[in-house]
């Protein structure tokens, strides 16, 4: 591979349709496009400030890099990206790439990263933004702190684990997603959704869980969530207490304590809820 290093570019397309290239010690200035359409580059202690750095290109490795807040937009319809302790300041960042691998990598001003990709690998990821990873399919996640609104709108296939989210509505309307031993914090988790399992998992949520096709839960905490469950065909085992659910559609709800049952008898049909505290049923009735 061709060597550059401690070289600095500006302008428009300066590396335009690389192939080849080992890169380090670099930084790309004002401009935009330098690597567009570029293909088996690496890029080492390297920054960049121009838009749209990383658009259309293939197989790219990222270390000990950084895309400042000027860098915008950096990497679309890009495939086989693996970028290693990355700080991306930039917004916008990854749309439209296929076979991502993000290890710790840092997204400070993370709005809308992460949309409509495909095969995305995520280990001991940073973001502080908005509306992360929307419409993704195939996700394994692993050690994301996550906080911000509406993350993981529409997304299918996704695996999280070990993992610390702190957002207003997340998962909304996905589908097949499955989430181990993590931490979930946020009005209205999960709505409009199908297929959705938590284990061992933390959720505090006001009106969380609600209008999901076939939810299961096992071995999980609800401190600090009400009206859970809406419309919801739920399979639960919940450990500690719940603060009060409302009109699930149907399915087990077990829990230690629930504070507040509202079964709705002009909505909903009660009779195919079974909710057990403490090894007895409740009935309640409205």
């Amino acid at each position: 591979m061709k060597e550059i290093r401690n070289e600095h570019f500006s302008g428009e397309r300066a590396l335009y349709q690389a192939d080849g290239l080992n890169i380090s010690g670099t930084s790309f200035g004002y401009g935009e496009s330098p690597l567009k359409r570029s293909s088996y580059i690496k890029l080492a202690d390297s920054t960049f400030s121009s838009k749209f750095p990383l658009w259309h290109s293939e197989m790219i490795k990222m270390k000990n890099c950084m895309m400042t807040e000027d860098g915008r937009a950096a990497v679309w319809y890009t495939k086989e990206v693996n970028a290693d302790d990355i700080i991306i300041e930039a917004p916008k960042c990854f749309r439209r790439c296929n076979r991502i691998s993000l290890r710790n990598v840092s997204f400070p001003n993370g709005d809308e990263v992460l949309w409509k990709c495909n095969n995305v690998r995520i280990d001991r990821v940073k973001v502080n933004g908005d509306y992360f990873a929307m419409d993704c399919d195939g996700m394994e996640i692993s050690g994301l702190e996550l906080a911000g609104a509406y993350a993981f709108d529409g997304v299918r296939n996704v695996t999280v684990r070990d993992s610390v989210i702190d957002c207003r509505d997340a998962f909304w309307n996905s589908e097949n997603v499955v989430i181990y031993n993590s931490t979930i914090k946020g009005k209205c988790f999960g709505w409009n959704s199908k297929n959705i399992s938590l284990i061992n998992c933390t959720i505090e949520s006001r009106e969380g869980m609600c209008y999901i096709d076939n939810l299961m839960m096992k071995n999980c905490k609800l401190p600090n969530t009400s009206f859970a469950f809406e419309y919801s065909m739920v399979n639960a085992e919940i450990i500690g207490n719940i603060d009060s659910i409302r009109n699930p559609r149907g399915g087990i709800i077990k829990a230690d304590s629930i504070g507040v049952v509202i079964l709705e008898q002009d909505k909903i049909d009660p009779s195919r809820t079974t909710i057990i505290c403490h090894d007895e049923l409740v009935r309640s009735h409205i």
